[in-house]
């Protein structure tokens, strides 16, 4: 081997040892950590001292092992403990948490003396109620509008260290019946039954009686309903039935409807109470395409309408395909909706419809300024380029150095370098608290380049200044995996990577309240099918917190609904959030509508806005990975006819930047 390539390896190996022995040292320091935090919380007790004196005080989750250990028994804390803990590490989230954690056992013990001594104001309901009752404990009075207002200015059920706040406000008299009334009031509106209870409790008399009234509306109207017919005809007996009415519509709008025809000429209703009842009937009795929504809603007074009401005048003509009520409707609606894209492109469809084709275009044009669904929809009709106005963010290295420093950072990412999802995201909102806007956005960007593209997605798509930004918006994370499992189930990869972005918007370990797990948010039944189907390793949900099983899972499972549907994208893009029962009830009743009138009369909220979501990503990530997106039309066949992907030579849009525009979604 010649002299100069083996200078040159040598150079390599010793430049590339020190990196391993680094890399090798992490492995055994990050070990080392997870053995010390599960020795700090179970016996023997002071185990984890062991542990902890194996790492180097430099490691950044250090402070997080003897948290454990005080927290684990809080009503062993001692003063001294936590004062020496706070003073070792000031100003971070273990420190917050300790802090907060002896807050709450100083308030069971009643130490309001030491908790005044400890307390620098929390985000917390719970401790900012307990900080009060510390106050009255000094001696010490409080105000209603400075220092309760905000939370009692709210339609949840408060904590039960909220009582004796309020029990001092009540006797004072600055927490008086009305303000009583206007919290249960707030609630009812809400449908928190609990929180109504709850502020019913502060009242006696008949006007606990009127409250009680309330609560029962809420929870049982069926049985309030009947014994209606024995109340006195009050202003307050009348809210209960309005609000357990207006309640009862959203879950039974056919029941309601009855209950109201039995209860209305039995009591001499205000102005304010019938709307409620009017409005919520004629809703719902809308959402259902119930064969007397239309009436219903023509029937609602002025007083009674608002922006629900008007966008579903909409929906119901289109669905009975009256094109001339349907731009009625459409004029109609607020200054605020009549400035959306998604109205814009509906008026131009309709015009189109009236063969207005001038005023159609006008519209369209408009539309057409903005990334969104509708905006390229509008583009299609009128042969435009699609307006994207990408943007970047600059570069400031020095910054970038810094925050890549920034302690809190470094243990965010260490966190989840340990796969400490939960934790890692806790650390990261600390530290955005610190962080000017400016210097949150270039932390995002930080978080993109390390491949934590949930952080960068949410924290950008939240700021109006960098909504544009789509590189670190849209990830095109894990490329070859999508790429590879998309053309394995035979699926259009730019859909794929929508739907990951609409479910999970990049977070690995994400985990709905349906009990859908990671980046495709697959059902464990869902996925155990899919996996026995395709015969691919699954074992149990745990298994689908690993992005590339998910993945893999989650794009077979998405061919499987376009395989229902026809091969259709957005059907099956509706199919995937709402069911695939639901999306043939809806072909069932309404399947003769063109694709865009039919998505924007699906009943669902979340998934008429969750196909629109998912379409508009389609493009934006197709216009990512080809520069060139098929056009959105393209992917929209009408109900019942077949669709395939286009072939590599499809005509494929152009896409400039002819105005400021919006990105797909917030």
């Amino acid at each position: 081997m010649p002299r100069a390539c083996l200078f040159f390896l040598g150079l390599l190996v010793a430049t590339l040892l020190p990196l391993s022995v680094r890399a090798a040292d992490r492995t055994e320091q990050r070990n080392t950590f997870r053995a010390a935090l599960a020795a700090a919380t179970r016996p023997p007790e002071g185990a984890w001292k062991r542990y902890a004196a194996e790492l180097d005080a430099s490691y950044p989750l250090y402070p997080y092992i003897e948290l454990a250990a005080l927290r684990e028994k809080p009503q062993r804390l001692r003063r001294e403990d936590v004062e020496r803990f706070l003073a070792r590490w000031p100003d971070t989230l273990p420190a917050r948490d300790l802090r907060e954690t002896w807050l709450r056992e100083l308030a069971r013990r009643e130490d309001w003396a030491t908790f005044r001594a400890f307390d620098q104001g929390s985000k917390d309901t719970g401790l900012r109620c307990d900080a009060l009752h510390a106050r009255l404990a000094g001696g010490d009075t409080i105000a209603f509008e400075a220092d309760f207002s905000g939370i009692w200015n709210g339609d949840r059920a408060l904590p039960e260290s909220c009582d004796a706040a309020i029990a001092a406000l009540r006797a004072s008299g600055t927490l008086d019946d009305a303000r009583v009334w206007e919290r249960i009031e707030r609630a009812a509106a809400a449908g928190r039954a609990d929180a109504v209870a709850q502020a019913a409790a502060l009242l006696s008399g008949a006007a606990r009686t009127d409250a009680d009234r309330v609560t029962a509306a809420l929870r049982d109207p069926v049985a309030t309903f009947a014994k209606a017919k024995n109340w006195p005809d009050t202003a307050r007996a009348r809210d209960a039935l309005a609000f357990g009415l207006a309640r009862h519509a959203r879950r039974n709008s056919g029941a309601a409807e009855t209950a109201w025809a039995d209860l209305e000429p039995r009591f001499q209703w205000s102005e304010a109470q019938k709307n409620r009842i009017l409005h919520a009937i004629a809703l719902y009795r809308a959402t259902s395409y119930a064969p007397d929504a239309t009436a219903r809603l023509d029937a609602l007074p002025a007083s009674a309408d608002d922006d629900a009401t008007r966008e579903w005048r909409v929906r119901t003509a289109l669905v009975a395909r009256d094109f001339p009520r349907a731009l009625a409707a459409l004029d109609r609606l607020s200054d605020t909706q009549k400035a959306d894209p998604q109205w814009q492109y509906l008026r131009g469809r309709v015009l189109m419809k009236l063969d207005r084709d001038a005023e159609a275009r006008a519209a369209f044009e408009q539309a057409a300024r903005e990334a969104t669904f509708s905006g390229f929809l509008a583009a299609d009709w009128i042969d435009r380029p699609y307006s994207i106005c990408p943007d970047t963010l600059a570069a400031d290295a020095a910054a970038e150095a810094a925050l890549a420093a920034q302690p809190d950072l470094v243990r965010a990412f260490e966190f989840r370098a340990l796969s400490m999802h939960a934790e890692a995201r806790r650390e990261w909102n600390f530290a955005m608290e610190k962080l000017d806007p400016r210097m949150r956005r270039l932390a995002a960007d930080h978080a993109y380049r390390q491949g934590w593209y949930d952080r960068a997605v949410f924290a950008l798509s939240a700021d109006p200044e960098t909504r544009r930004v789509y590189e670190q918006r849209f990830p095109l994370g894990m490329e070859k995996q999508v790429r590879r499992e998309a053309k394995a189930a035979g699926i259009d990869p730019a859909w794929a990577y929508a739907i990951i972005r609409a479910e999970s918007a990049w977070m690995t370990d994400a985990r709905s309240h349906a009990n859908a797990y990671g980046l495709m948010q697959l059902l464990p039944s869902t996925a155990r099918q899919v996996a026995k189907a395709a015969k691919l390793r699954y074992g149990n949900a745990n298994d689908l917190l690993d992005p590339a099983l998910n993945i893999q899972l989650g794009t077979r499972h998405l061919a499987e609904m376009a395989a229902v549907f026809d091969g259709s994208p957005w059907l099956a893009s509706a199919a995937y959030n709402a069911g695939a029962g639901a999306v043939r009830r809806w072909r069932d009743a309404r399947g003769s509508l063109e694709p865009d009138f039919f998505i924007e009369t699906i009943p669902y909220k979340e998934t008429r806005e969750y196909v629109a979501r998912v379409l508009a990503f389609s493009v934006i990530y197709d216009w990512r990975m080809n520069e060139r997106p098929l056009p959105l039309s393209s992917r929209m066949p009408r109900i019942g006819q077949p669709w395939r992907a286009p072939p590599p030579d499809a005509p494929r849009k152009p896409v400039v930047c002819a105005a400021p525009a919006a990105d797909a979604a917030s």
